[in-house]
């Protein structure tokens, strides 16, 4: 089992938060050092995990960790990457992150790490909330969750072995894949289904929203995600544009489509074009704790 002796967490919002105590949990053992940026959010962390080393300084939060996780917006990791090479690590540090986009991350980041002889691979675990902060965090969150590692060829197979033992004992289910696959699947899974939850909602909504006491299920769960942060999914969106952007021109196509066979009345082939929907909704399996 991976037992990495200290783990320094790097902002403990839902993510870096949920991560603090399933460590505490999965890690008995390890010394858990979490940084942020405010001392009000340590008080936070304080309360929910009181074993936990907090601090305000990047450079004394990396004191002997032997894994670091970024979990802050990622246009704020490059920073948090040029303070942990100039504070006195150790040679075992492995460093990762947990941000929704890795093309950029990885290009932007990986170099810093390599200057100071630091592994750095990145890391997305398939978890997470509308809802954002310490206020909200969950030691199950990563239970059954995939987690996508983004290797290079370069990457030492010693280190990519500790994070798959890392997240595995968390309770995820491990896939690796390049940081491109990796933005191109997450666009159509993750960012284009919270599109697609925004523009819904504005069309339902913004021009009269008396509709609002009719909501019931449907329309909850289909906009659940248009009520996350929308400076973080901003930045989302930003990173992976082009992978977006290719995705929302596909989902245009669909949408043209429905339009036209709403228009010709033919009541076959909308039909045949829901059902064709339902069939591929339907590999899409359950989570493990749902299925029947």
């Amino acid at each position: 089992m991976n037992q990495e002796s200290s783990i320094a967490i790097l902002a403990p919002g839902l993510l870096g938060g949920s991560l603090a105590l399933a460590v505490r949990k999965k890690f008995p053992l390890a010394v858990i050092r979490v940084w942020a940026r405010r001392s009000e959010a340590l008080d936070e962390v304080r309360q929910r995990l009181p074993s936990a080393i907090g601090s305000t300084s990047i450079a004394e939060t990396m004191q002997g960790a032997s894994l670091a996780i970024l979990c802050m917006p990622v246009p704020h990791m490059k920073a948090a990457a040029e303070q942990i090479i100039a504070a006195n690590t150790t040679p075992q540090l492995l460093v990762t992150d947990v941000g929704s986009v890795k093309g950029s991350v990885v290009t932007t980041l990986e170099p810093v790490f390599a200057s100071k002889g630091i592994p750095f691979i990145g890391s997305h675990p398939m978890a997470g909330s509308h809802a954002t902060g310490m206020a909200h965090a969950r030691g199950d969150l990563f239970q059954n969750a995939a987690c996508l590692l983004t290797p290079r060829e370069s990457t030492p197979s010693e280190a990519l072995n500790r994070l798959r033992s890392f997240w595995a004992t968390l309770g995820c289910r491990v896939l690796e894949m390049s940081p491109a696959e990796h933005d191109r699947h997450v666009a159509r899974i993750s960012h284009l289904p919270h599109a697609m939850a925004v523009l819904t909602t504005l069309a339902a909504l913004k021009d009269d929203n008396r509709a609002i006491p009719c909501a019931a299920g449907g329309f909850r769960d289909t906009t659940r995600v248009a009520s996350g942060d929308p400076t973080m999914w901003s930045g989302i969106l930003r990173e992976n544009r082009a992978e977006v952007l290719a995705a929302l021109q596909d989902a245009s196509g669909h949408l043209n489509g429905l339009i036209e066979l709403l228009n010709s009345g033919d009541e076959a082939q909308l039909a045949s074009f829901l059902a064709s929907a339902k069939a591929l909704r339907d590999l899409v399996p359950a989570p493990p704790e749902l299925r029947l």
